[in-house]
């Protein structure tokens, strides 16, 4: 166990379980963009995880999760928008 997260490959195993959730959300008619939306503030935060756990340098861990902030934002916009 301890090698599957010191690898990384515990969040590939999240990350492979969130594509089979865009792969239903589209076969269940939701457009690109909102699954786009809902699923990359999780992936980037994943992607900064994975970074740490493989000893990335500081940059590779704090970009993702940065990015992780606006885009979550433009997602409750957009909710927002769709509640009015």
């Amino acid at each position: 166990m301890q090698q599957l997260f010191a690898s990384g490959h515990a969040v590939d195993i999240v990350l492979a379980v969130m594509l089979v959730e865009a792969v239903y959300l589209k076969s269940r008619g939701w457009a690109l963009g909102d699954i786009a939306l809902l699923l990359l503030p999780g992936v980037l935060m994943l992607l900064g995880l994975r970074a740490a756990l493989t000893g990335a340098g500081w940059l590779w861990i704090a970009l993702p999760l940065a990015l992780s902030f606006p885009v979550h934002l433009l997602d409750v916009a957009r909710r927002a928008r769709r509640r009015d």
